[in-house]
């Protein structure tokens, strides 16, 4: 696919096939292929994911592996490992940062930049209140790691507002007590 100079707009990345959509994101106007996941990957965001809506409540949803549409012009696309936004969206409608509660990343040797730079500057500046950074140790046997953070509404950009190892226990934005080896 040929692109224009100032990249795919949003009406040409609609109308792609969803197959193409699910590997793919959007930078700019540029494509960026995501790599497949790992198993062990797919298996901890999707236990999170889990544990995240058993704690949501009603009023919000949690998804994994969905487009969340930051910019339009030049398209800005990501697709966050795990999101938390108002129910109330409706299911064929395009998930925008003001739906956005929490987006957390589950990193992986393949989005080390992404993960800990780009990403959450991306998520800040779009106004996205909480962002959590999943990490393993690799010096403690692969244990996990919260990375937590929260929006300063004056800066735009993200505070740090804690870092658990072992469990994780919080009540913002949601109340969740979670022990990350039931993740593993």
């Amino acid at each position: 696919m040929a692109l224009p100079p100032e990249g795919l707009s949003a009406a040409e990345y609609e109308a792609l096939p969803e197959e193409v959509c699910r590997r793919i994101e959007i930078v700019d106007g540029a494509i960026v292929v995501t790599p497949a996941l790992r198993r062990s990957h797919q298996r901890i965001v999707r236990r999170l994911a889990e544990e995240l809506d058993l704690a949501a409540g009603p009023g919000l949803t949690v998804d994994f592996d969905v487009d969340l549409r930051l910019r339009d012009v030049p398209l800005l696309n990501r697709r966050p490992n795990i999101v938390v936004y108002d129910s109330a969206l409706p299911d064929e409608a395009v998930l925008r940062p003001q739906h956005c509660l929490l987006v957390v990343e589950v990193m992986s040797p393949g989005s080390v930049t992404a993960d800990q730079t780009d990403k959450p500057a991306e998520y800040a500046t779009a106004g996205i209140e909480h962002f959590w950074r999943i990490e393993r140790e690799h010096q403690d046997n692969g244990r996990l790691a919260a990375f937590r953070y929260r929006l300063d509404p004056t800066t735009r950009l993200y505070a740090p507002a804690g870092v658990d190892t072992g469990k994780l226990a919080v009540s913002d934005p949601v109340e969740l007590r979670i022990d990350f080896e039931s993740l593993l």
